[in-house]
C-alpha cells in the first residue's frame, strides 16, 4: 500500500468507529454536539477568518467573520429543530413510519475561497445527521481549515461526541483525496471545489454530492429600482472580493434604462473599463490555455486587479466592469471570475435581454442560479421559466441570496445544488437532511383504489382484456388502474 492509502486506511477505521457510536446517539444528545460546536464557531469567527484571509490571501478578512457567523450561526439555527435521529415521522393513515438512519463517514472537501465557513458549515449538518466527518483542505487553506476542525472537534467532544467524529487532514495531497474518495468505507463525499475535483469525486465509485460552477447573469429589467439594484450588486460582488461562487458575472440591461445604470455604478465606484484597459484586464483575468479564470485574480481587490493588469484607475474604484457584446469562448469576460470583475452587456429590449442571459446561463453556470431585479411579475416569471437555474434570487443580493437565511427563506448553505444541468443530483441547498437515509416501516393496509380498478378485476379473471382497454377510452364506466 502507498503511504496515501495507509493513512486513508487509518482515517476511515477511526471514522468507521465513531460512525458505529454515533448511531447509538439519540435526538437530545446530537442536538447537545450541534449546539456546542456552533458556540465554539461562533466564538471563533474572527480569528478563523484571519487564518483564512493571512493564509489564503484571497477576500477581505472581515467579510469572511461574517461567512463565519452565517456558516455557525445561521446554518445552527435553520437545522436545529430537524428531526435526524430516530422516528422523524409517523402517518396513521398510511401506516407508514420514517425512521433516521446515518449515512457513515462523509469526506468534506474543502475550497480555498470559503475555507473555514466551509469547515464550520460542513461539520455542523454532518454531526447533525450522526456522520464522522473527515475534513480535506485546498492545499493553500490547510492551516486555517485544521483550526477550524480543531476548534469544532474540541467543542464536539466535550459535549459528548464520540471519538473521531472529527478528522482533518494536515498535509493535503491529491493521492490521498483520491484514496479517501474511492475507500470502500467512506460513505460520502461531500465535494465544494473546480469542476475537475468535482468530476473525480463523481467518478470515484462513492456517493458524491457535489456543485457546478456559478456564471450568474444578472438582468437589471427596466421597471427595476435602478438605484437599489446597483446598491446590491456591488454590495454581493465586492462581499470578500467576489470569491462566492453564487456571485454576479455579468449585467445585462436594456437600452432605454443602460445610461443610467452605468450612471449609478460609476457613482458608487464602478469603473467602467476601455476596450485596451478590457483587453489587458481580460489577459490578467483568464488562461489564455485554458480559457479559466486565473487563480491568481481569485478574491483580489479591483485595485489589485488593474495593477495586475497594468492599468490605471481612479482612487475608490471598488469593481470593474467590462462592456461585452456577447457570451461566449471568445470573450473571456463572459465566464466565472470569482473577483469584483463584471462583464457589461445593453440589449434593445426584454427578449433580447433574456435570450442573452440564457447564453450566459449556458456559458458554464447551467444550474447554478439566475439574478434579476424588476418590479414587473411577468417578467420575472418568464425570467423563471426560461433559466436553467435552482435558484432565481429576485431584487435580491446574488451572493448573500442564493446562501439563504438573510433575504430569503432558502436553506441556508455553502453547497449549492445544480441539479441533472450542472452534473449534480439535486438543485438543493445542501444542508442536514441531504445526509441522512430515511427507512420506511410499512404495515399492512388494503388498498382500495387498487382493489377496486379493473386492473384487479383482470388479473382475478372476472374481467376480459377488451373490457380492461376498453375502459381507458370511456367504454368500461370505470376508472382506470
Amino acid at each position: 500500500m502507498s503511504d496515501a492509502e495507509v493513512m486513508a486506511e487509518e482515517l476511515l477505521a477511526r471514522a468507521s468507529l465513531a460512525a458505529a457510536e454515533f448511531n447509538q446517539l439519540d435526538q437530545a444528545a446530537v442536538d447537545r454536539i450541534v449546539e456546542a460546536v456552533a458556540r465554539a464557531a461562533l466564538e471563533n469567527r474572527i480569528t478563523l477568518a484571519r487564518l483564512a484571509w493571512e493564509e489564503t490571501g484571497k477576500g477581505v478578512w472581515q467579510h469572511k467573520v461574517l461567512k463565519n457567523v452565517v456558516a455557525a450561526l445561521l446554518v445552527y439555527r435553520d437545522i436545529r429543530h430537524e428531526k435526524t435521529a430516530g422516528v422523524i415521522s409517523e402517518d396513521a393513515e398510511t401506516g407508514i413510519i420514517e425512521i433516521a438512519q446515518p449515512l457513515g463517514p462523509i469526506l468534506g472537501i474543502i475550497p480555498v475561497t470559503n475555507p473555514t465557513s466551509t469547515v464550520i458549515f460542513k461539520i455542523l449538518i454532518s454531526l447533525k445527521a450522526r456522520n464522522p466527518i473527515i475534513i480535506s483542505p485546498h492545499r493553500a487553506a490547510v492551516e486555517c481549515c485544521a483550526a477550524a476542525a480543531r476548534v469544532c472537534s474540541a467543542a464536539a467532544l466535550a459535549a459528548g461526541a464520540p471519538e473521531g467524529c472529527i478528522q482533518w487532514i494536515t498535509e493535503s495531497s491529491r493521492e490521498l483525496t483520491h484514496a479517501l474518495m474511492s475507500h470502500p468505507r467512506l460513505a460520502l463525499v461531500l465535494a465544494t471545489g473546480g469542476p475537475g475535483l468535482v468530476r473525480a469525486a463523481y467518478s470515484s465509485g462513492t456517493p458524491a454530492i457535489g456543485v457546478g460552477s456559478g456564471n450568474v447573469p444578472v438582468f437589471v429589467e427596466k421597471s427595476a429600482d435602478i438605484a437599489f439594484a446597483v446598491e446590491n450588486i456591488i454590495l454581493s460582488k465586492t462581499f470578500d472580493n467576489g470569491t462566492i461562487c453564487a456571485s454576479e458575472q455579468a449585467v445585462v440591461v436594456e437600452e432605454e434604462t443602460a445610461a443610467r445604470v452605468r450612471s449609478e455604478f460609476e457613482r458608487r465606484g464602478g469603473y467602467f473599463l476601455d476596450p485596451e484597459q478590457t483587453v489587458r484586464v481580460a489577459a490578467a483575468a483568464v488562461r489564455a490555455d485554458t480559457g479559466l479564470m486565473n487563480p491568481a485574480i481569485v478574491g483580489q481587490s479591483a485595485a489589485r486587479i488593474a495593477e495586475m493588469a497594468g492599468i490605471d484607475v481612479p482612487a475608490g474604484t471598488v469593481l470593474l466592469l467590462a462592456p461585452q457584446e456577447e457570451a461566449g469562448e471568445e470573450y473571456p469576460l463572459s465566464g466565472e471570475i470569482l473577483a469584483p470583475l463584471l462583464a457589461f452587456y445593453v440589449r434593445p429590449d426584454f427578449s433580447a435581454a433574456l435570450k442573452l442571459c440564457i447564453d450566459l446561463n449556458y456559458r458554464g453556470g447551467v444550474g447554478h442560479t439566475a439574478s434579476i431585479y424588476s418590479e414587473n411579475e411577468s417578467r420575472i416569471r418568464e425570467f423563471a421559466e426560461l433559466m436553467n437555474a435552482g435558484r432565481i434570487v429576485v431584487n435580491t443580493p446574488s451572493s448573500q441570496g442564493a446562501v439563504g437565511g438573510m433575504f430569503n427563506r432558502l436553506p441556508v448553505s455553502f453547497t449549492l445544488g445544480c441539479g441533472a444541468g450542472g452534473k449534480n443530483i439535486t438543485t438543493e441547498n445542501i444542508t442536514a437532511r441531504n445526509l441522512i437515509n430515511i427507512k420506511r416501516v410499512c404495515r399492512r393496509r388494503e388498498n382500495r383504489e387498487w382493489v377496486e380498478t379493473p386492473a384487479e378485476k383482470y388479473l382475478n379473471g372476472a374481467v376480459g382484456a377488451d373490457e380492461i382497454m376498453g375502459s381507458g377510452n370511456g367504454e368500461g364506466g370505470e376508472a382506470d388502474g
